[in-house]
């Protein structure tokens, strides 16, 4: 099964997460399969001081896996090892019918740039062939994509389920 990706792009405080929140709910109340990859430029833990498996890499452990019945999780500590490519982190998803991606601004995948027209950033529609449309705080001529609203989710999620020939709920 090819993967079908499509990456949520832009600027700081542009409104990314709270898009692809909206459209993983979306999606998922269509009866789609999602899978979301997000990529931090910072580092982040979803580990705590005090707990067993924070203790387990405070040791030493290169892999942690916490596993209950609602749902499991690895953790991979990189010590002195490069980030893992886009590639790698996809091959290590379960197969479903979208993958969302937030971060990864400069990968090759289709993207939707998310505007939020009150700050003044940079645009990346026009400038990068792989930007497919534009979600923004209003209106914006003379756009080389098509142009959602970035609260009409609903909009968006049919441009997304077209562009990315998902098979129909």
């Amino acid at each position: 099964m090819t993967q079908r990706i499509i990456g949520v792009a832009g600027f700081k405080n542009a409104g990314k997460t709270t898009l692809v929140e909206k459209l993983v709910h979306e999606l998922t109340r269509r009866g789609y399969r999602i899978a979301t990859v997000k990529h931090a430029h910072h580092s982040f833990d979803i580990d705590h001081e005090g707990r067993d498996s924070f203790r387990h890499r405070a040791a030493g452990a290169s892999e942690v896996a916490v596993v209950s019945r609602q749902r499991w999780a690895i953790i991979h500590e990189l010590r002195d090892e490069e980030e893992p490519s886009f590639a790698t982190i996809l091959a290590k998803l379960s197969p479903c019918d979208l993958i969302i991606v937030e971060g990864y601004k400069h990968g090759d995948h289709a993207k939707i740039e998310v505007r939020n027209l009150a700050l003044d950033h940079p645009k990346l529609a026009g400038e990068d062939g792989s930007v497919v449309a534009i979600a923004a705080t209003g209106p914006v001529p003379d756009a080389p994509v098509p142009v959602f609203d970035r609260d009409h989710v609903e909009a968006l999620a049919e441009f997304i389920i077209t562009r990315m020939e998902l098979d129909p709920k």
